[in-house]
């Protein structure tokens, strides 16, 4: 029997990365699974790649920093399956500026709350009252090892994150009695578009991608599979006992 056989599954952030990764996982784990992604090309390749494979998934188009579309997000998916059952919020932005504080640009600055900490409040929010109503679910937040400890030049992005983690433990607490479990992932140096082409452009700048290598104590970039992999434990039966937990997936980094 399969983890997910017929449940409900929306996975933000869905078309590239981290969220791909899950999506497919979870598909493979007999899910319905909702790909959402601002990039609806990409999304649909998604969508598409997982029923080549026999699996059931849908793409909904969803900038998360915008309220409306998260809501809509959340109505659609229960108007065409009925319910939610596990939702993991892989949607967000890694700015490309490296800047002390009070030198960085305040619209992109206040850019990344809006997409990574307000947006994934508009996802938890929505996500909560759906499972509230059919008694229960599961929320996994990918939110960074920024969110662990301070980020030089890099101060916006680690806030989002510092905030991703506080949402996620205090609405552990508010629904530990609610069959509702909350949790975030915070990984480190894994190989996405999104970390290889960012800020740092790991891809281009080999000293960069070496002294990304050299901070996990594994001496390499992990593989979105191995995000993916503890989002689906987090989602299932095997981690029942575990809310508000902002788990490391870091290769040994803060060992």
């Amino acid at each position: 029997m399969r983890r997910f056989e017929n449940k409900v599954c929306i996975i933000t952030g869905a078309a590239s990365g981290i969220g791909r990764s899950t999506a497919i996982a979870f598909a493979t784990e007999g899910a319905k699974v909702i790909v959402s992604d601002i990039n609806e090309s990409a999304g649909i390749l998604v969508v598409d790649e997982i029923k080549n494979n026999g699996h059931e998934a849908m793409f909904i188009k969803c900038n998360i920093g915008e309220r409306s579309e998260v809501l809509n997000l959340i109505e659609t998916t229960v108007k065409v399956f009925g319910r939610i059952d596990n939702a993991v919020n892989c949607a967000g932005i890694a700015g490309k500026i490296s800047s002390p504080v009070h030198e960085y640009p305040e619209e992109a600055w206040l850019n990344q709350i809006q997409i990574n900490l307000i947006g994934t409040y508009y996802c938890v929010k929505f996500q909560l009252e759906q499972m509230l109503k059919q008694g229960g679910g599961n929320i996994v937040c990918v939110s960074s090892a920024a969110g662990l400890v301070g980020q030089p030049d890099n101060s916006s992005y680690a806030a989002s994150k510092h905030g991703v983690n506080g949402l996620v433990k205090s609405a552990a607490i508010e629904y530990a009695t609610k069959n509702i479990r909350i949790n975030a992932l915070c990984p480190t140096a894994i190989e996405t578009p999104m970390i290889m082409h960012g800020r740092r452009n790991l891809a281009e700048n080999p000293e960069a991608l070496e002294s990304a290598k050299n901070h996990q104590r594994m001496k390499r970039m992990g593989q979105p599979s191995e995000v993916s992999d503890v989002a689906l434990w987090l989602c299932s039966a095997q981690s029942s006992f575990i809310t508000g937990h902002c788990m490391a997936v870091d290769g040994g980094a803060f060992a």
